[in-house]
């Protein structure tokens, strides 16, 4: 690994250290001890310079110096000269730190598991429950629980009657469907993580959007995928790539997100649904469509590519009510052809038995509203997309983005700024930001003047994040590429 990827991958596990309290410097060797009791860092793994490290966490090469010291006289670190800083030998072997083989700890995950109130993270997506949402749950409560309370199955595949509603959906979409063609998952990402397990082996080739979405490129990563990145333009990913992809490479997967892409907003045309559909069935590649990444939503957005793809074509069409109804409702789904919904029925059962029943009972209550749901979460998102890019053109008039078609999410570009940097500044201002590499397929350091920035919040919260972000924005223009001032950012 060069030096330059060694010091991006350790600042990306450091996460949002900064948020801490106390000196600087504790905070740096507090989050380091950590990645070693974790096993994040093993023993005689090499640390970046203390130079190399300062530079890429905008800190004085002093703090990283103390903190280096610190972890030596504790035993932690060993220096010697030639070798550089690196994990102490005398440190035990430990258990794996739990993140997916491949893969770092990303913001998205790490923001999951921690308490950080002081923190804005923009990592993740909000999407707070709609008053559909709590008519359902109240109905199922009222009228639906004691039937439900006397099933004796765990119904791995999903309820029957959820299963039926989701194949009658598809139907009226213009893709015929039955229920054998349903599996219903415990949201979205255990669609998409079945679905991988199904397909993927170490060194599996993937076509994948660049850039896509790290949390379900984490999933392929840790089933050894290869990535074939393609890029996208406003309708989608660029078909004649993904065909010299296909027949330079035979890859195992093609995965898409058409309706709407992560983090661009990118709704892909009915045109470009049809070439993928094709040549999915041309080349007999299977295609997984990952549509859960919904809110705001076109007026003409065009049925699933599995609607559009010649009969015989492997198509894994991905869905969720997360996005449209409420986070906390941990229900998805996904449609394929009959016999690989059976194995990925095996593969479910093997995970979890089956989905929470009452969660499916709501979706069921859900689902004939569902038109009214996605407006209304459509109609509340715009105003808030409306919202925050008023407040960025008046605070940063530098930044640039293109409005999304759909999607919670701008794709921000700091023309001439390293996102990584601007990132590490925004920490010390208690904003966490998911730099462009991070949302990439490649091995490469592409979208590095890019950042992902989520909308979906209230006017006040909006302001007060737009309002740190613009003073992370104004420090980074005073002070350069590095600040060299450790007093200052003490607490």
């Amino acid at each position: 690994m060069d030096s330059s990827r060694q010091v991006d991958t350790l600042v990306d596990r450091l996460g949002a250290w900064a948020s801490e309290s106390g000196p600087l410097y504790q905070r740096l060797a507090g989050a380091l001890r950590g990645l070693v009791t974790e096993g994040t860092l093993v023993a005689g793994e090499r640390l970046p310079s203390e130079r190399a490290l300062a530079t890429a966490l905008r800190i004085s090469r002093t703090t990283v110096v103390s903190a280096y010291d610190a972890l030596r006289s504790e035993g932690i670190l060993d220096s010697r000269q030639g070798s550089g800083t690196r994990v102490s030998a005398s440190v035990g072997p430990v258990r794996s730190d739990g993140w997916a083989s491949g893969t770092v700890a990303n913001p998205i995950y790490q923001n999951l598991l921690r308490d950080t109130p002081r923190v804005i993270s923009v990592a993740c997506l909000r999407t707070p429950a709609l008053e559909v949402v709590e008519e359902a749950v109240r109905e199922v409560v009222d009228r639906d629980l004691p039937a439900l309370m006397v099933e004796d199955t765990y119904h791995p595949r999903g309820l029957p009657v959820l299963r039926r509603a989701l194949a009658d959906r598809y139907t009226d979409q213009g893709l015929p469907t039955t229920p054998d063609q349903i599996v219903v998952t415990t949201g979205a990402h255990q669609a998409v993580s079945l679905v991988a397990q199904l397909y993927l082996r170490e060194g599996s080739p993937v076509v994948a959007e660049d850039p896509g979405f790290a949390g379900c490129l984490d999933l392929m990563r840790d089933r050894g995928a290869h990535f074939l990145p393609v890029r996208i333009d406003g309708q989608g990913i660029d078909p004649m790539r993904v065909r010299r992809a296909i027949t330079e490479h035979s890859p195992h997967l093609i995965y898409v997100m058409p309706s709407y892409h992560n983090p661009t907003g990118t709704l892909t045309s009915a045109a470009r649904r049809r070439e993928l559909g094709e040549m999915a069935a041309r080349y007999g590649v299977p295609l997984l469509e990952d549509s859960a990444y919904t809110g705001i939503r076109a007026e003409d957005e065009p049925p699933p590519i599995a609607a559009f793809a010649p009969r015989g074509a492997e198509i894994i069409t991905v869905d969720s009510l997360s996005k449209v109804g409420w986070a906390g409702l941990r229900l998805g789904w996904l449609r394929a052809p009959t016999e690989i919904a059976m194995r990925l029925s095996r593969r479910k059962v093997l995970a979890d038995l089956g989905s929470p029943l009452l969660e499916q009972a709501v979706a069921v209550r859900l689902l004939p509203h569902y038109d009214r749901l996605a407006a209304a979460r459509s109609a509340q998102l715009t105003r808030a997309l409306d919202h925050m890019e008023k407040l960025l053109r008046e605070s940063m008039p530098s930044w640039e983005w293109r409005r999304p078609a759909g999607g919670a999410a701008l794709w921000v570009r700091l023309p001439g700024v390293n996102a990584r940097e601007f990132a590490q500044v925004a920490l010390c201002h208690d904003v966490e930001l998911v730099p462009g590499p991070m949302m990439s397929s490649s091995d490469d350091d592409r979208f590095s003047e890019y950042f992902r920035l989520p909308f979906a919040y209230d006017e006040a919260t909006s302001e007060e994040l737009v309002w740190r972000l613009s003073q992370a924005w104004r420090e980074l223009d005073r002070h350069g590429p590095v600040v060299d001032d450790p007093v200052r950012l003490v607490v």
